[in-house]
């Protein structure tokens, strides 16, 4: 909410991740918290997936999972181009959970690190991977700062 805030995005910001409220979402972060590393994490080892995760990627926007649907033409699932809003509210979200689960230790290159280590496999349009590498290398160039002043400029009414 608060790096939300920042961008501009006080709507968005205010209802961030209300889903983690619900029952499917609560209990299941109560039960497998971690405190390092996502919960869901601990739910996929003991059931092999994880109802939280796919309760909560089906519920907000700024997940890039949430961008897939049936193209009417080819009749398959296809990504879909992630408008800019989300895109922000996600980086807001990125950075945010870096400093959580890293503490002390937290580096702006973390954040980049971690998208370029999970990328390979995260679902998402091309042209929304090139702006997330071109924002999160802004990020680490010019800072938090800066990079908030940008999406509060150029991104929050796309």
């Amino acid at each position: 909410m608060h790096y939300c805030f920042k961008c501009g995005l006080y709507k968005q910001g205010l209802a961030h991740d209300l889903s983690k409220y619900g029952f499917t979402e609560f209990f299941s972060g109560a039960k497998y918290y971690a405190g390092t590393y996502s919960p869901h994490h601990n739910e996929r080892k003991d059931k092999g997936y994880s109802m939280a995760w796919m309760h909560h990627k089906g519920r907000n926007k700024h997940h890039v999972e949430y961008w897939t649907d049936v193209n009417m033409e080819t009749h398959k699932y296809e990504y879909v181009i992630m408008p800019d809003r989300y895109i922000a509210e996600s980086l807001c979200d990125r950075i945010a959970a870096s400093k959580v689960y890293n503490k002390k230790n937290f580096k702006p290159e973390f954040v980049r690190d971690y998208f370029n280590k999970e990328t390979a496999y995260l679902p998402m349009h091309d042209k929304v991977r090139e702006k997330f590498v071109q924002l999160l290398d802004y990020y680490c160039d010019n800072g938090e700062k800066a990079l908030f002043k940008y999406i509060k400029k150029n991104m929050r009414n796309k």
